[in-house]
């Protein structure tokens, strides 16, 4: 008689099901293998990934190596000073922080700069960005900075003065030029934007704004450096007007806020830029700063939205320019720059309405365009309507300025293809989730975010079997708080399905970068955060964003553009072999 603790005794029956076992467990690996190979073969990167080079492949498994070493290492609380991320931060540890791969932006990217994966990733050539907004692509301390120095900046209130510490935060501020023979700039002058006389849209030098700034401004909860009361009134004027022209550290991580809020300072932003922007000695240099960040940064061509309800102004009299005097001026600059960085492809500008405008405002904006387009054909590529979403007018409610816009386009003979945003959005079903509808149906060559797509199934056949390349913008999305983190983010459920992407910035000069056209941070992202990526998958998404930019040349120029990337890419895995090689193909 056995007990319950005695063994039971093997038979021949039993050895036999322990082999059936075994045969069983082989067939479902070889079931999963074949299972796992089909699904990858539907990606969008996988007929990139076959074509791998030798070379391009070594350095594809030493970036593997590293990212996983650096999520073990680096992306942890206990990280020590080591090999590529020497800390010289204390707030991590004082602030008992979590740190861990795909961690909020905000948190993660001074510790992402160190590292690695960075310098790889810094290293990488880009190809095209595809989705960038113009205003928003420089950081805001050089902008300020430029703005100060140039004679005849000044800032004006609409809403009244500056008499309280309060009233820094909620002043309608704007900017503009005056002449330096304007009474404005006398030094008898006693107009004063902090003075309880001041009279609501009177231009005050901003030298003078500066040099009288009567707060010791101290942005709240750490959300840019501190400036003791005793600092020079230029410092902390300028540390005002930081937190008013960026997402602070602070605000981007206030997700129970929701959606709209930080869409509201977001939007506020623009205005208070534009009028220093758009005087004509700054947007020169302008346009040259951000061209020069881009490529430093590996990114050889933009396609530039810009948003044309701007009152831009001439060099030294003030006098109104003319929005087509914008693309002119814009022009000149890239092919400047173009002429002295022959590694540099060139930009083009995509033209912006708000679709939160009136029916008549818009379709003026639309004719400013056309005659635009007519004057200087190759620097003109597209049209698009920016702004928030949910609240805006959706795509269906602009139909008769749309049509309108493409009869005109056809009766002029002019080529001016959509490229609309559309998606940007956490809803499902609501107007803005379903602008998507439009968006296809309208012809768009490109969407912008298509954030809500994934729930689209019948769209997402659509977008492939069209080659509409969608333009993701993860850190954008991020603190914009349609994603809490990378993590979350739809980019992998798109590409596993087969569509078309490239990776862009949007606004990098107000979101957190801090860095005049970066795309790095977004693609160092998106390597990091996710396995199935990986720097072939990467290199996919730039190839992609080549072949879908606003060629002048068309196809024949697509295929120039791409095979000259190809070269870059073949150069840059030669590179990664040569400088990692030696320490990590052997892990």
């Amino acid at each position: 008689m056995t007990t319950m603790t005695d063994p039971i005794p093997k038979s021949n029956s039993a050895a036999l099901n322990e082999a059936e076992i075994h045969a069983q467990i082989s067939a479902h690996y070889k079931a999963r293998s074949s299972l796992i190979a089909h699904e990858k073969s539907l990606r969008h990167d996988y007929a990139f990934r076959g074509s791998l080079s030798l070379v391009a492949h070594r350095a594809c498994q030493i970036v593997k190596r590293i990212r996983t070493w650096e999520a073990e290492n680096i992306w942890v609380k206990e990280a020590s000073e080591s090999r590529s991320c020497a800390s010289n931060s204390e707030s991590d540890d004082k602030n008992n922080m979590e740190v861990f791969p795909g961690m909020v932006f905000t948190l993660a990217k001074e510790r992402m700069e160190r590292t690695m994966l960075w310098k790889i990733v810094k290293r990488m050539p880009k190809g095209a960005l595809l989705h960038a907004h113009f205003e928003a692509m420089v950081d805001m301390d050089w902008l300020l900075g430029l703005a100060i120095e140039t004679p005849g900046i000044c800032i004006f209130s609409n809403t009244g003065p500056i008499l309280a510490q309060e009233d820094l935060s909620t002043t309608d501020i704007r900017f503009t030029y005056l002449p330096p023979n304007d009474p404005a700039h006398q030094s008898s002058s006693t107009h004063n934007i902090y003075h309880p006389d001041y009279i609501p849209g009177t231009p005050i030098p901003i030298t003078k704004a500066a040099s009288t700034f009567p707060f010791p401004f101290l942005p709240p909860h750490g959300s840019l450096p501190l400036f003791p009361v005793s600092c020079p009134k230029t410092s902390a004027f300028v540390a005002w007007l930081q937190s008013r022209t960026t997402i602070t550290p602070h605000e981007s991580l206030l997700y129970h806020y929701g959606v709209n809020k930080i869409w509201a300072k977001f939007q506020s932003i623009f205005t208070v830029i534009q009028g220093m922007i758009f005087y004509e000695p700054i947007l020169r240099k302008f346009v040259t700063h951000v061209m020069d960040g881009l490529h430093k940064d590996g990114v050889c061509w933009v396609d530039m939205r810009i948003a044309f309800h701007m009152s831009p102004q001439e060099a030294d009299t003030g006098a109104p320019l003319t929005h087509t005097d914008v693309v002119r001026i814009y022009g000149e600059e890239v092919a400047a720059y173009k002429s002295a960085n022959p590694g540099f492809w060139g930009s083009r500008i995509i033209w912006t309405g708000v679709r939160v405008f009136s029916p008549e405002i818009i379709q003026n904006n639309m004719q400013n365009c056309l005659k635009t387009k007519l004057a200087h054909p190759e620097v003109l590529a597209g049209y698009d309507l920016v702004g928030q979403e949910d609240p805006g007018r959706s795509l269906l409610s602009h139909l008769p300025e749309l049509f309108w816009f493409k009869n005109e386009c056809q009766r002029l003979g002019v080529d001016i293809p959509f490229f609309f945003h559309a998606g940007e959005t956490l809803g499902d079903g609501t107007p803005a989730d379903e602008n998507l509808y439009d968006a296809i149906l309208l012809g768009t060559k490109r969407i912008g975010h298509g954030f809500s797509l994934y729930k689209h199934p019948y769209l997402l056949e659509l977008v492939k079997a069209k080659n509409i390349c969608v333009e993701v913008c993860p850190i954008s999305n991020e603190i914009l708080r349609l994603t809490a983190s990378i993590l979350q983010h739809p980019l992998p459920a798109l590409l596993a399905q087969g569509v078309p992407i490239a990776v862009s910035n949007d606004d990098p000069g107000i979101l957190g970068q801090k860095t005049t056209g970066s795309a790095t941070h977004d693609m160092w992202q998106v390597v990091q955060a996710f396995d199935n990526v990986g720097l072939d998958g990467l290199g996919d998404l730039c190839r992609t964003s080549v072949e879908m930019a606003c060629w002048v040349g068309g196809e024949k120029e697509k295929e120039k553009r791409v095979a000259e990337w190809m070269g870059m890419w073949e150069e840059f895995c030669e590179w990664a072999v040569a400088e990692y090689g030696g320490e990590w193909e052997g892990k």
